[in-house]
């Protein structure tokens, strides 16, 4: 069996610019970088956001989602790029709209994000380590106003900056936990103002969730200026903008800000560009790769990070909130081996046939067709078939489906790619064409944020109630005062569980949510809400993946997956 590495390697790619051709893009209307990546031009970006401002000029949007992940794996991207790829083989003119890996997962414990087998995105190499240097250029950018702040400190503090309130954390895009909480400034006095920082992974920085959220140059400098970096002695908020340097960060994000064109394995067009995670931050692509496909394409599949309680839930009330997209179907991916892991069974086990445990794990799944349920989107189940699963879990699960009022239909775009997705396919471009999508999101702009935050803990983690630390209510009534009450909250909280509890698998409910602390991310323009234990800067594990990655004298990268 060819690891997803080795498939890639194998397989004959054509240049970028006969892929964009496609989408109907011009090769002067893209910036190569090599032969097999490229960034669209500034030009061409306007023109794309232009045809897709109207609606009636928009493909139909589908947003693939997941149940809670698990160690028995989901297979989410590689779904979202079969369907695409599974799209075309049945005559439709699809697109296409992914995240950019971080270098942390790839590391770590994740791997690579390009999809696997026979659905992935090439050239996975470059994309899963520097691609086009856009996550780079947002280290950069982020770092670059980190120095501004301490040395404007340094230089005489004119803006009466409290070191002791500099909210605004460096970044660095590998999991790094020994920079998690650091001090600066140590030294003579030449060495600046010595205080305690912090770093964040660069995918949960506020620049990520600016480039983005931003559509142009001058909307991007307009945000970079409203991001709040500490009180003023006087308490009162200082934002970057009075730094006067707001420029020269936008001037490092310049080329950030344009989206990426690749392939897939089926020379099928693929827009990836941004890359927030979804438990710390906002989870989704580009507002303006999106835009980008969706006036390319009849047919834009996208995803978000995570299952549904965290990305799919940031997509609807973040991402299509501030860019005015409407999703048309849901696609919830789904494995009998995951479900039966929220079920109770070991991972050692999966391999046995276990309808009981397949069932209470079904739960899961459960509560994530009712959330997709509460933005008046219709959603279809995928079950992302495995060599393991029998023929009694499948009719089960899709038993079980139709009692909850979805439908399950089988999937093998890992084994066949876009052949085996093609039953899927075929079913998302009917209730897209339905127009039975009646979209909204689940809270209204006005609700105040405290609400907001019970809203989301008590409808999509069916939690009982919300405890928030004084220091979280204190700092939600000071947004509040400065005007910020209508912004939309991100809540960052773990992955592995609808609740704040990592071990809790399966659907828990009725529990107490724990708010911990709040942060403004002003210039993204919503607040991000710290559950749990969740960390901005993850750790490595005890085997991290780097131990299995290598490259040879020709430059050939091995172990990457």
């Amino acid at each position: 069996m060819l690891s997803d590495i080795e498939i890639a390697q194998k397989n004959t790619m054509i240049p970028v610019a006969e892929v964009a051709a496609k989408a109907g893009i011009k090769p002067e209307e893209l910036d190569l970088y090599g032969t097999y990546k490229a960034k669209l031009t500034m030009k061409k970006l306007r023109e794309l956001q232009a045809k897709s401002a109207d609606e009636a000029g928009r493909g139909k949007l589908i947003l693939v989602t997941a149940v809670t992940p698990t160690a028995a794996g989901e297979g989410k991207t590689t779904v979202t790029i079969g369907l695409g790829d599974g799209l075309r083989k049945i005559g439709k003119n699809a697109v296409i709209a992914l995240r950019e890996p971080s270098l942390g997962p790839c590391f770590g414990v994740k791997g690579g994000a390009c999809g696997g087998g026979y659905a992935q995105v090439v050239p996975m190499e470059d994309i899963n380590l520097h691609f086009t240097g856009d996550i780079h250029a947002i280290t950069a950018a982020n770092n670059l106003i980190a120095a501004l702040i301490d040395n404007h400190i340094q230089q005489g503090n004119a803006l009466g900056i409290d070191p002791r309130t500099i909210s605004w954390k460096r970044c660095v895009d590998l999991n790094d936990r020994a920079l998690r909480n650091i001090v600066v400034g140590m030294g003579g006095r030449t060495d600046g103002v010595p205080r305690e920082d912090h770093f964040c992974i660069s995918v949960a920085s506020e620049i990520m969730a600016i480039i983005c959220l931003s559509r142009s140059i001058t909307e991007l400098k307009t945000r970079i200026d409203n991001i709040t970096i500490a009180q003023n002695y006087n308490k009162e908020p200082v934002r970057f903008g009075a730094l006067k340097c707001t420029g020269a960060v936008a001037a490092l994000l310049k080329d950030a800000i344009r989206p990426n064109v690749v392939q897939t394995l089926e020379k099928t067009p693929a827009f990836i560009h941004g890359g927030p995670f979804a438990n710390i931050a906002h989870g989704c692509n580009s507002v303006n790769a999106t835009l980008s496909a969706l006036a390319c394409g009849d047919y834009v599949v996208t995803e978000a990070g995570f299952a549904a309680d965290l990305g799919a839930e940031k997509f609807m009330d973040i991402k299509c909130r501030a860019a005015g997209l409407k999703p048309s179907a849901v696609v919830i991916v789904a494995t009998i081996r995951a479900l039966k892991m929220h079920g109770g069974v070991a991972k050692a086990d999966l391999g046995k046939e276990n309808l009981a445990s397949l069932t209470l794990g079904f739960e899961n799944l459960r509560v994530h067709i009712e959330n997709i349920r509460q933005y008046g989107v219709p959603a279809v189940v995928a079950i992302n078939r495995f060599v393991s699963d029998t023929e009694a879990e499948i009719a089960l699960i899709k038993e079980l489906c139709a009692r909850a009022g979805s439908e399950a239909i089988l999937c093998e775009s890992w084994e066949k790619g876009g052949e085996g997705v093609t039953e899927l396919a075929g079913r998302v471009a009917e209730i897209c064409d339905s127009n039975k999508a009646d979209f909204h999101c689940l809270y209204a702009d006005e609700l105040p944020l405290k609400e907001k935050i019970e809203k989301i803990a008590k409808t999509i983690y069916r939690a009982g109630s919300v405890e928030f630390s004084a220091a979280a209510l204190k700092k939600l009534a000071l947004f509040t005062e400065q005007g910020y009450g209508s912004l939309p909250v991100c809540i960052a909280k773990t992955q592995n569980s609808i609740s704040h509890d990592p071990k809790a698998v399966g659907a828990p409910s009725g529990y107490a949510f724990p708010v911990r602390d709040v942060q403004l991310y002003s210039g993204a323009g919503f607040v991000v809400v710290l559950a749990g234990d969740i960390m901005t800067m993850p750790g490595l594990p005890k085997l991290p993946a780097a131990l299995n990655i290598d490259v040879d004298d020709d430059g050939l990268i091995s172990g990457l997956f």
